[in-house]
């Protein structure tokens, strides 16, 4: 697939790194020649130097025959203009666009082909909301994904001392839980892949990926860890566009309070908000948190654009009695660095974007990819399609079908019905597949198992 990706940031980059290890002709475009530099050296691609809108420069990165166009750069405007030209000028069959401004977001019928053709919209923002919202629901959990609009989910869990399947085997889960079906979709212990087998022994400290039902998901939760109770109390620090859209979508729920530096903003968010408290202060003011009971907030919530000052405030949190710290972590490097520490979890906003970039880019009838532990795995969601004479998969027990090394089916969505995979489950047209590969350079041979024509989707 020959790809233009513009703009060489967090999430260019990061695209560009998924894709160049996919066979993919890929081409980025950026002002700034010493980014294009470092990722020419690091990766098998192609660069060019200039303004990502302009008709020459698209025409020198191959926009004539480009299969996609993915605008990233910082501006929504650019990502808009580059997407007409690519539209007016070069036909390009696919257009995906970041576009970060509501007041762009909110009008109806901006974005189709009589008016700015994108084809598909990225807000960074409402991605990282929604990844950090559902991390609220489901106290303890490490990561959490919603498949088929929220009928099944994937849940990561670290396994502690206690738990009732530590030290047990995955066939016991049966007994434990008669009455609800799941399957341990990967195991990563000490940053390795374990492959789940039913004599696979779960240890204290292992990552666990398991699928289930969405009503099912605590119960399963509480095999490997003590079951956290829900949190009440939560405060943000940084009041921008991830903290203002997090408090709004939950403050109908929860206690919640924003500590904010900028006092115009401070009162924006005071006018717009129903019920948060909104603090005009330091988030890594130590008076301040302790004047606002920090040692009673079940969450504390590092969302600014500054990574440092997200690590320093959490930590001081974490100190105070916070009992929970989640961190927005920009730089992906520092990520490993400080998870699992006194920083409970650390959310890279560009590996929560790629997911939805990646959805796009994959052949046959891809619904969601989302990308996991930092990149290192894929969950996906395909869609059946075919006969049994025509499809790789459809008619066919689960033990049948050739899945690539690293690869599981952790469950099926059938109409309104979750059914989670075991060997003699047969697969039917229109069902959707739920896989997991612990090893991406097979994303390929997935999905030819799904792929349908020559055409992409």
């Amino acid at each position: 697939m020959k790809i233009i990706i513009l703009g060489a940031g967090q999430v260019g980059g990061t695209l560009a790194e998924h894709l160049a290890s996919e066979a993919n002709d890929i081409t980025v475009v950026d002002t700034d020649g010493e980014r294009l530099r470092d990722l020419g050296d690091r990766l098998d691609i192609r660069t060019v130097q200039g303004r990502a809108s302009f008709p020459t420069v698209l025409r020198q990165a191959g926009a004539d025959d480009a299969d996609m166009l993915v605008a990233v750069t910082n501006s929504d405007e650019t990502n808009m203009v580059a997407c007409q030209v690519a539209h007016t000028l070069f036909h390009t069959p696919t257009k995906i666009a970041r576009v970060r401004e509501a007041a762009y977001l909110t009008r109806a019928g901006l974005f189709d082909n009589d008016a700015i053709p994108v084809d598909v919209l990225i807000s960074p923002e409402q991605v990282v909301t929604n990844y950090i919202k559902r991390l609220i629901e489901h106290p303890g959990a490490l990561q959490v994904i919603d498949f088929a609009e929220g009928k099944a989910q994937l849940v990561a869990v670290k396994a502690y001392y206690g738990g009732p399947l530590v030290g047990q085997q995955l066939r016991q889960l049966r007994e434990h839980m008669p009455n609800v079906d799941t399957r341990v979709a990967a195991i990563f212990r000490r940053d390795r892949p374990i492959m789940p087998k039913g004599d696979t022994v779960i240890e204290a400290d292992d990552e666990v990926f398991f699928i289930a039902a969405k009503a099912h998901i605590r119960a399963v939760m509480s095999e490997m860890r003590r079951l956290e109770e829900s949190y009440k109390r939560i405060v943000i620090a940084g009041g921008g566009q991830i903290g203002e859209r997090l408090a709004e979508a939950i403050e109908s729920r929860y206690q919640v309070k924003i500590i904010e530096m900028n006092p115009a903003r401070c009162r924006y968010l005071s006018d717009t908000l129903d019920s948060t408290v909104v603090l005009q202060g330091s988030a890594s003011d130590r008076d301040l948190l302790l004047e606002e009971n920090i040692a009673d907030a079940d969450i504390f919530l590092a969302l600014t654009n500054d990574d440092e000052a997200n690590i320093m405030s959490s930590l001081l949190a974490k100190r105070l009695g916070a009992k929970k710290v989640m961190t927005i972590i920009n730089n992906p490097a520092y990520v490993d660095l400080i998870q699992g520490g006194d920083i409970d979890i650390a959310i890279s906003p560009q590996l929560a974007t790629i997911g939805t970039l990646l959805t796009h880019v994959r052949r046959g009838d891809i619904v969601s990819v989302h990308s996991l532990r930092r990149g290192a795995a894929e969950a996906i969601e395909a869609i059946a399609h075919g006969d049994a004479k025509s499809s790789k998969v459809i008619g066919r027990a689960i033990e049948n079908i050739g899945l690539p090394p690293g690869t599981t089916i952790g469950a099926i969505i059938r109409d309104e019905e979750v059914l989670i995979a075991h060997d003699d489950t047969v697969i039917e047209a229109g069902d959707h597949v739920i896989l997991f590969l612990v090893d991406k350079k097979h994303i390929r041979d997935v999905e030819k198992l799904f792929h349908v024509g020559l055409s992409f989707f």
